[in-house]
């Protein structure tokens, strides 16, 4: 499948993106030369490969759990431009 102008068109209206003229024929040919290396790997026998979620092996690092004593909450609220004794207020933004 080709991608054409009018598929970029539509896809950017979807996401209400103007484009020039100039950038539809830009991302046009790039849009088309990603579905292109798509139908590359689509030949590729994969079915003895390992599921993996991560490309290269990587390991996450993470510091030892120290416990310690909590920020205060009339240190946390100290810029807030509302409050409410130790409490944020905020606007209310869902009807009841």
């Amino acid at each position: 499948m080709a991608i054409t102008k009018d598929t970029v068109k539509y896809a950017a209206n979807l996401a209400r993106i103007e484009l020039s003229e100039k950038e539809l024929e830009h991302f046009t040919g790039q849009l088309d030369r990603v579905l292109e290396y798509v139908h590359k790997l689509e030949g590729l026998n994969v079915e003895k490969l390992a599921p993996t979620s991560h490309v290269m092996d990587i390991k996450n690092v993470y510091r030892d759990d120290i416990v310690k004593e909590s920020l205060p909450a009339s240190e946390a609220i100290k810029n807030a431009p509302a409050k409410e004794g130790d409490l944020f207020k905020v606007q209310k933004i869902i009807e009841a």
